[in-house]
């Protein structure tokens, strides 16, 4: 697994290119020195087709599901998906600002989108990922940390850098495992 210097994109992931990013403000704001893990599923709690890659291409029917309704207008998007076969798509090139965050802060730093990539991982908070996911993620992880060094040791749920606002990737997400995948 690699990154390309010049696109900045997983070669092993699938890109689908988000509308939903901007760039990076530029010196030391911008360096990417963040990783966050999040959790989601389109509707909430059921698992494959879709509805994640529709929302983050700004393509989601939003009429297919009564949950879809309270996400009209909403824009964002994540550096990654891995999906729970352990599959990947990549939306937003590494070197340019996903909108995943929202408010949040690490570190004492605002406004995570700046200096951090985005990925999601196809699940909830209380259902327990995959042994697959864990392992593309690990693996995804030790690149980045390798591509991007100050990343290196770290690593935030979205729940840390929006505590009150977000839960994911939930009590569910087996944070002791991973570490034990990365190498």
């Amino acid at each position: 697994m690699r990154v390309d210097p010049h696109t900045h994109l997983l070669v092993e992931a699938v890109f689908h290119p988000s509308p939903n990013y901007d760039a990076r403000p530029e010196g030391s704001a911008g360096v990417v020195s963040l990783v966050v893990i999040h959790g989601i599923s389109l509707p909430p709690a059921e698992f494959g087709g879709s509805a994640i890659s529709d929302f983050f291409l700004n393509r989601l029917d939003h009429q297919a599901h009564p949950y879809f309704a309270t996400l009209v207008g909403v824009q964002v998007s994540s550096h990654l998906l891995i999906r729970r076969d352990g599959s990947i798509i990549q939306f937003v090139p590494f070197n340019q600002r996903a909108w995943h965050a929202g408010e949040s802060r690490f570190n004492g730093r605002g406004n995570c989108n700046d200096f951090s990539i985005g990925i999601e991982l196809e699940g909830t908070d209380d259902v327990p990922y995959k042994t697959q996911q864990y392992q593309k993620l690990a693996h995804v992880l030790t690149v980045l940390a390798q591509v991007y060094p100050a990343v290196q040791g770290h690593l935030a749920g979205h729940s840390d850098i929006a505590p009150g606002r977000k839960t994911d990737p939930g009590k569910a997400f087996d944070w002791d495992f991973l570490e034990s995948l990365k190498s």
